[in-house]
C-alpha cells in the first residue's frame, strides 16, 4: 500500500479512537471489498490489529493488513 494512503488511514483510526468518532473502514476481500463501521477502541501495533466497536455490546478485532481505506 502507498505510504501516503496508510498515513491517511492511520490518522482516521487515531481520530476515531481519540474523539470516539465513527469511522468506516474498507476491508480487502478477493471478490468484493467489505466495509466495517464503528468506533476504534484500541490499536494494537504489536499484533497489527484494531479493536472496533460496532455497537454498545458488540466489537471485534480487525487485522490492519485488511484495511485499504478509512473515512471519518
Amino acid at each position: 500500500m502507498d505510504p501516503q494512503e496508510w498515513e491517511l488511514i492511520d490518522q482516521a483510526l487515531y481520530h476515531s479512537m481519540e474523539d470516539h468518532a465513527p469511522v468506516t473502514l474498507t476491508l480487502f476481500d478477493p471478490f468484493v471489498d467489505r466495509q466495517a463501521h464503528g468506533i476504534v477502541m484500541q490499536v494494537d501495533r504489536q499484533l497489527k490489529r484494531i479493536k472496533l466497536r460496532v455497537s454498545v455490546d458488540d466489537w471485534g478485532w480487525i487485522d490492519m493488513s485488511e484495511i485499504i481505506a478509512a473515512i471519518t
